[in-house]
């Protein structure tokens, strides 16, 4: 038997608290002032450990039902207030029995209070009493809202109004953001809906940790508070003059008015350049930063650009990247062109003697002209097309298209130099061979995107092309604008495109590749007029029973769609409608991609559910033999009606790649999809994979695909290997390359697959390592929607490889140009110039609610700028010499001298 022996110390005080009960129920009214500010200081100074109860509370436990008692019996007076804050304190102890207690007294003591002389802050009472005050207003505000079925009919209600649960959370709030508790005052904000005024409470000390904070929920909240924090967490950071994590929160949102406030608030040049270099990676049309954007016409534009100063304009329109990736590139020592064999590292490939003469040499040939480019994309200088002596000879060993995707693959190799690249692509566009001309045109598409010129040299080259009879040419003219001026939102490219779309004289190649090449250049800005015209030529092609809507080309009308509203989530509802309305198989994958686009990069768990129950329709595409005649034509359509689950794959990736743990969960849910879905769904699931991850090959992702590379479906092994490729794009890592390798010898005898993996070597050795295809940047905070846009059309021509990529439109995989940046650090001093400064590079660790100030990075290595950044890398200057303008150390960054720096060194001194 356990006897607790209590020590002297503790009977004098349970003694005391006994006695000052006792004189709460006497007759004596003047006794009860002394006793309960008694009661209160020895409750406030109680200094028991902080792993138990403290004493005084713990001694007065037993009371608690004769005080609730005792004070009901009380009139109302300044005393009973005080009578009930203490009992708002000791209802802590019984809130296993009687829930909300302790916010039911602290109401009832505001209530007895005279206006003008307000309660007692809560943090008085300590931090515990202000968690639990808080955990119960969250559980009484959401009572009041939506009513609790499980709340005793018979208990008392809780005095107050919703405006005094918000004042009160408001008070609370305060105390915990001034005692390191962040994240508990933004949860207990949010729960009574008042967030927003949390601007009003943070200082500076406290606002950076509680940004971050909200804007790492953001991923985990359902609409419409997910754009709310992002608001707040904006309007708190201009409140506080930061301006590029401002502008990186509305950039964001998308939106136009937020953008160009931030662009023009800081009155520091040094600053707006660093915010222009901010709003060029991310291909923000320059119509947003315009005086007044809405409505504005060609000309108007043209005169906003002259006003803007030289240095901003050469900013925003990352004139500068061409020379700086070459700098980069001849630092690093990659400066060298590539040739073919340096990839393949044929001498390492286990095949068998003898057994390759079987390989269509055309077919090889067209493998290595991608290959070249994408290794040497970028530097200008590769030996097949840029240095040869005679261009030409390398295009003329491939056939008709092939030869068209060598005179575009320049396009790559000479990408973002408008300069130079348009006089070694301009002979190409003078040849009497349709296709070499066609490539050309491509070419001057691909090497303009993400690149803003005054010339506009891409419109005057391809404009004219865009009405040519032929068909490569004008498919050529119309990618290219695409291309060129993907996410520019440029009004005056409707009239070279739109009419194409709607027109039912031309065919549903065309009028699908019009519709997606307006998706790339309206990407994400829900465009009335190309929605419209899309919409309506779905109709009425379903109206007139058109065949072409059956086309394997349909899809691409459908991408150009979803395009338009990438990012916007809920906007897209009405267009969602319309299409319900057309009964095609086209509408329900059409249906699909929209919402996935307009939820992309949210995480959006219901989203994702939708897209799952999609996934699990079982759609027999087989053709029964039926002896009547109605029966046969319904099953010659069926086979048509499982594109839409492909697309349902690619829309788990689409919609969880911007949250890691969303990530995660979506690759388990694809290896239950490999387990048990339909082929067309088992196709789908490697691309869905590489979606995910592209440019960032972690192990486990890297072991699923190469087993899904051998898999015994071909359309499935084709699509995974394509994947391994993306998921290692720009990286070359060494155990992805080995896995080619082998693949290269296992699957000799089968040219798809052979010129996949082809592919797939270039990818991984994309510029030669520097380039990435990753679309999220700014530490992985910020989605490019015109990268989304190329990676999401490669993989619409991957649904059907066997049609596309593989048959005559292999120039298709020139999409991914616009998800094609490098990854790179550039320092840069306050006249542009390059600066090289010593800075930690290591994997990123996520810090926000941690206390303190923990490493932001982990098992860094030490480096001098420029340096080159993997996708889940952070850097951080090693020393504090410098200033950064950008508050991510990524892409350019222009940096400013320390004046501190100098006083140190002469102290030392």
């Amino acid at each position: 038997m356990l006897i607790l022996i209590q020590s002297e110390e503790d009977q004098q005080l349970k003694g005391e608290l006994e006695m000052l009960v006792e004189r709460l129920k006497e007759s004596n009214t003047d006794l009860y002032r002394p006793a309960l500010e008694t009661l209160r200081t020895l409750i406030r100074t109680s200094t028991s450990s902080m792993t138990s109860v403290p004493k005084p509370l713990k001694f007065l436990r037993p009371h608690y039902p004769d005080m609730q008692e005792l004070y009901e019996k009380w009139d109302p007076s300044e005393d009973k207030s005080l009578f009930a804050d203490i009992l708002s304190v000791l209802a802590m102890t019984y809130s296993d029995t009687e829930p909300r207690g302790t916010l039911r007294y602290r109401l009832l003591s505001a209530s007895l209070r005279p206006a003008d002389s307000p309660l007692a802050d809560p943090g008085t009472w300590g931090h515990e009493y202000v968690r639990h005050l808080a955990a119960e207003l969250g559980d009484e505000y959401i009572a009041r809202e939506e009513g609790d079925p499980s709340a005793d009919k018979d208990s008392p209600k809780l005095p107050g109004t919703i405006d005094d649960l918000r004042s009160l959370a408001k008070q609370c709030a305060a105390f915990l953001l001034s005692h390191n508790a962040e994240p508990d005052a933004v949860d207990l904000m949010e729960a009574v809906e008042i967030v927003s005024d949390i601007a009003e409470l943070v200082d500076d000390n406290t606002y950076a940790r509680v940004c971050q904070y909200m804007i790492r929920c953001v991923a985990l909240l359902a609409p419409p508070d997910d754009v709310l924090f992002l608001r707040t967490a904006h309007a708190v950071y201009v409140q506080h003059h930061k301006f590029p994590e401002a502008l990186s929160l509305a950039i964001r949102l998308g939106d136009p008015d937020l953008v160009r406030e931030d662009f023009n608030a800081p009155g520091n040049p040094l600053m707006k350049r660093q915010l222009a270099f901010l709003l060029a990676r991310a291909q923000i049309p320059l119509e947003w930063l315009h005086p007044s954007s809405e409505g504005e016409g060609e000309g108007e534009d043209a005169d906003f650009q002259e006003e803007l100063p030289e240095d901003l304009l050469e900013c925003l329109s990352n004139s500068r990247l061409s020379g700086a990736f070459r700098e980069f590139g001849k630092e690093l020592g990659v400066a060298d062109a590539k040739n073919l064999e340096d990839v393949y590292k044929s001498h390492l490939e286990n095949t068998r003697p003898g057994s390759t003469a079987n390989v269509d040499s055309a077919r090889g040939n067209l493998a290595g002209t991608f290959v070249n480019a994408f290794v040497n994309a970028g530097f200008g200088n590769d030996k097949l097309m840029v240095e040869a002596e005679e261009g030409n000879s390398w295009i003329y060993k491939n056939k008709d298209h092939g030869m068209m995707s060598a005179a575009a693959s320049l396009g790559l190799s000479l990408l973002w130099d408008t300069d130079i690249g348009l006089s070694h692509v301009d002979k190409y566009t003078y040849s009497a061979e349709e296709h070499i001309k066609a490539g050309a045109l491509l070419a001057t598409g691909i090497l303009n995107t993400g690149v803003r010129t005054e010339a506009d040299a891409a419109l005057a080259l391809l404009g004219e092309y865009v009405e040519n009879k032929s068909v490569p040419l004008k498919t050529s003219a119309i990618t290219g604008l695409g291309l060129a001026y993907a996410g520019s939102h440029r009004e005056d490219l409707l009239p070279f495109l739109l009419p194409h779309v709607a027109d039912d004289t031309v065919s549903m190649e065309i009028a699908s590749l019009a519709a997606l090449a307006l998706g790339f250049i309206f990407v994400g800005s829900e465009n009335g007029e190309v929605t419209g015209t899309i919409l309506q030529t779905l109709m009425e092609k379903f109206d007139r029973a058109d065949k072409s809507l059956d086309e394997k080309w349909a899809r691409f009308m459908a991408l150009g769609l979803g395009l338009l509203y990438l990012g916007l989530q809920d906007a897209s509802d009405a267009t969602i409608e319309t299409l319900k309305a057309i009964d095609h198989p086209i509408s329900k994958t059409a249906q699909i991609m929209v919402e996935a686009c307009s939820f992309a990069g949210t995480g959006n768990v219901l989203k994702i559910q939708t897209m799952l129950h999609h996934c699990d329709e079982h759609i027999d595409t087989s053709k029964k033999e039926e002896s009547k005649d109605e029966n046969k034509e319904e099953t010659k359509e069926e086979p048509k009606d499982d594109t839409f689950q492909a697309f349902a794959v690619l829309a788990i990736a689409l919609i969880a790649m911007g949250e890691d743990i969303g990530a995660e969960m979506s690759l388990r849910q694809f290896n239950h999809l490999m387990h048990y879905g339909e082929p067309i769904i088992r196709k789908t699931v490697p691309l869905a994979i590489g979606l995910v991850s592209a440019s960032n090959p972690q192990l486990p992702i890297l072991d699923t695909l190469s087993k899904y590379s051998h898999d015994n479906d071909l359309a499935v092994a084709l699509n995974a290997i394509f994947a391994m490729g993306l998921v290692g794009a720009g990286t070359n890592n060494a155990r992805l390359a080995q896995m080619l390798r082998q693949l290269a010898g296992y699957y000799q005898k089968e040219p798809d697959c052979l010129f996949m993996v082809r592919i797939a070597q270039g990818l991984v050795h994309m510029g030669k390592g520097t380039i990435g295809l990753n679309p999220f940047f700014s530490d992985r905070s910020i989605m490019s929607r015109p990268a989304i846009a190329g990676l999401l059309a490669t993989l619409t021509a991957f649904t059907d490889a066997k049609s596309f990529i593989l048959d005559k439109y292999h120039w298709m995989l020139y999409f991914l140009s616009t998800a094609m940046y490098p990854r790179f650090l550039i320092t840069l001093d306050e006249d542009l110039n390059n600066l090289p400064v010593t800075v930690r590079v290591g994997q990123a660790i996520d810090v926000v609610g941690q206390a303190g100030k923990p490493r932001t990075i982990s098992g860094f290595q030490t480096h001098q700028t420029p340096v080159r950044l993997g996708t889940t890398e952070r850097a951080e200057l090693a020393t504090e010499e410098y200033i950064p303008f950008a508050h991510v150390l990524e892409g350019f960054v222009i940096l400013q001298k320390n004046p501190g720096w100098e006083k140190e060194d002469k102290m030392e001194l």
